[in-house]
């Protein structure tokens, strides 16, 4: 009997379980893409940026998240697996309060009237620097 050889990039599990993404979250999910050069295969990273509108299974092993963009005025939605080896880094870029656990009626709504929808949104970096603020005052 003849076993495979199949390599699996590894993954961090437990720096990914600690990922909170939630449907509202403008993340940016880096990919990594092989491509074939006649006789060599270069591996390059790509970034995808948009509104997660659905996060399925949460932490589990098949967990999932749904990522929607515009790219040049059509809406592009690609699911993604929590711990999937393709996926490089995952970066949440800002964070917005909403009241609906899928955002599917997203789909129909102009530019517009989404970022209505998500207007309490605060940037994470600004959110961690005032959170470390907050702590150092106590002190």
């Amino acid at each position: 009997m003849q076993l495979n050889n199949i390599k699996v990039s590894p993954i961090d599990i437990e720096a990914r379980k600690k990922i909170n993404i939630r449907p509202g979250d403008t993340v940016r999910v880096s990919l990594k893409i092989k491509e074939k050069d006649k006789d060599k295969i270069k591996t390059r990273i790509q970034d995808y940026e948009g509104l997660v509108i659905a996060v399925k299974h949460g932490k589990e092993n098949g967990g999932t998240f749904t990522v929607r963009k515009v790219a040049s005025g059509v809406g592009v939605e690609r699911i993604f697996p929590l711990y999937s080896p393709v996926i490089d880094k995952i970066e949440i870029r800002k964070k917005s309060i909403v009241r609906k656990a899928k955002l599917y009626y997203i789909h129909d709504k102009a530019a517009r009237e989404i970022s209505r929808k998500m207007r309490r949104s605060a940037m994470v970096s600004d959110a961690v620097d005032e959170a470390a603020k907050e702590v150092e005052e106590v002190k």
